[in-house]
């Protein structure tokens, strides 16, 4: 048995050196000896790390202009106006008034009062975007308060829900990260804090935690790993070089500010004979006044010396460049966004940039902002709305799938030249491969309500005997390749130089 145990040993030895020796990145040699990474899952990593990645998170959004430009062009491209339902009612006055309602009711959405339902995503968005998460509660609110409908949002911060609370309860169900977990992996609850930890404007709330139905919470976050529990900032991987860049900003501030000061150094080899223009300040030290076109006249064997701090050179903007370009990869906001320099883009590449850029902007829009908050939202929203006598809807619940059937729209992103755009999308419908419902759902609007408010301008348009001329597409103009590739020529010139 103790040499088969032996044979054991050494066969997986063998075979673990052989299979480690096939990849050069699972290599323990000197370039790599230094890099060791754990290998804890995302959630015990998050424990002990998470408080500090947000508290610094916030900080450098607070501080760092790159990292709050960063944050509101996310924001601001994510959700912009706001992401708009579209009902597929198909009884054209029931959807009407749905549609009335809703509206009637998205200024009332925020328990807080200071914004509506739209302003809440871009809360939501940028919140995420800073943090990870975010987490909304269902509040029902009496009928006496008027609203459209008796529903309200509130907005919850990461730091209200305890990445430390960890425990088995009575009943067997488990706590992780502060999110209850029932016997089949099933989210029953959240354990959120009375209060933010962090604000002492409420000292009368103790540290305890509230149970809220996981079936009232909208735990919205992006996440990347399975079995991932919590969110991650997106400025986590960007956090060290914000710091640092701003930090070498700074000193940079300091050194041209004590160079542009014009400092004199006397130095005499006689200290008991001082120099005579010298007179000494109120703390005794010893100084001379200067005056433009002052002339003195110096003792034998005394010499003035200018300071000259050290110069960066011309290394001092590539450098920034770089770094910036490292953060803006790091974000996934385009470079020009996060610097707010646009003098290094030309139209080829700004769209380059922006297409990939609202690839992922669309997707994220999808799979979160869509599924994670709106959607409930909108289910919720109907079934308060039907029971509370806001909307008389027939069989609701045996067609409820059908009633809560809807798109949701997110605001057009614009190009450089609309025009262009403009002729292009008319193109497109008249040639057959694209439909105006498609056009007009790009652009964040219904097309019922559409063909609704033109129909009724005609009319208003024929009653009142006004008659304006069809608008037709205007033919753009053709560029000139050899001109377009001479400007680009010219502005890489320019950052060249």
């Amino acid at each position: 048995m103790g040499m088969l145990t032996n044979i054991t040993r050494l066969w997986r030895g063998a075979f673990g050196s052989l299979a480690t020796g096939g990849f050069e990145a699972s290599q323990g040699n000197r370039r790599l000896r230094t890099f060791q990474p754990s290998r804890l899952h995302l959630n015990t990593l998050l424990v002990g790390a998470g408080a500090t990645i947000t508290a610094r998170a916030r900080y450098l959004v607070r501080n760092n202009g790159y990292a709050l430009n960063a944050a509101e062009s996310w924001t601001g491209n994510a959700v912009g106006d706001g992401i708009t339902p579209s009902s597929k009612i198909s009884n054209a006055r029931l959807k009407s008034r749905v549609v009335g309602t809703w509206a009637n009711w998205t200024d009332y959405a925020d328990a807080e009062g200071l914004t509506d339902f739209y302003g809440l995503q871009r809360r939501a968005a940028r919140e995420m975007f800073i943090t990870g998460e975010t987490f909304f509660v269902f509040r029902p609110v009496p009928p006496s308060l008027g609203l459209p409908v008796p529903l309200q949002l509130q907005l919850l911060p990461t730091e209200m829900l305890p990445l430390t609370k960890n425990e088995v309860l009575a009943n067997g169900n488990v706590i992780r990260c502060g999110i209850e977990f029932d016997g089949n992996g099933r989210r029953v609850a959240y354990h959120f804090l009375r209060r933010h930890p962090g604000d002492l404007t409420q000292p009368d709330l103790t540290s305890e935690t509230v149970r809220i139905p996981a079936l009232n919470v909208m735990h919205l976050m992006d996440a990347g790993d399975a079995g991932q529990l919590r969110g991650v900032s997106r400025l986590a991987p960007a956090i060290v070089k914000l710091f640092l860049l701003d930090q070498y900003d700074d000193a940079e501030l300091d050194r041209k500010k004590v160079a542009a000061m014009y400092a004199l150094f006397i130095t005499t080899p006689a200290p008991t004979e001082p120099f005579d223009a010298t007179e000494e300040d109120e703390n005794g030290e010893r100084v001379m006044d200067v005056q433009p076109g002052q002339v003195t006249m110096l003792e034998p064997g005394e010499e003035v010396q200018t300071s000259s701090p050290a110069d960066v050179g011309q290394t001092y903007e590539p450098f920034q460049y770089r770094t910036i370009l490292q953060i803006a990869a790091a974000t996934g906001v385009p470079y020009a966004y996060v610097s707010g320099d646009m003098l290094k883009a030309n139209y080829s590449n700004s769209r380059m940039a922006l297409l990939e850029f609202r690839r992922r902007v669309g997707a994220w829009q999808h799979s979160v902002m869509v599924w994670q908050l709106c959607r409930r939202v909108w289910e919720r929203w109907m079934d308060m709305a039907v029971l509370s006598g806001a909307l008389a809807i027939r069989n609701y619940e045996a067609k409820r799938s059908e009633y809560l059937a809807c798109d949701w729209l997110p605001p057009k992103w614009d190009w450089v030249d609309p025009l262009k755009d403009a002729n292009a999308e008319i193109a497109q419908i008249n040639a057959g491969l694209k439909s105006r419902t498609q056009a007009i759902a790009e652009r964040g609007y219904d097309i019922a309500q559409v063909n609704a408010e033109i129909a009724a301008e005609r009319q208003q348009e024929a009653q009142l005997g006004i008659s304006f001329q069809e608008t037709k597409a205007v033919p753009a103009p053709q560029p000139d390749a050899s001109q377009d590739e001479q400007n680009n020529q010219t502005i890489e010139e320019q950052q060249t130089t």
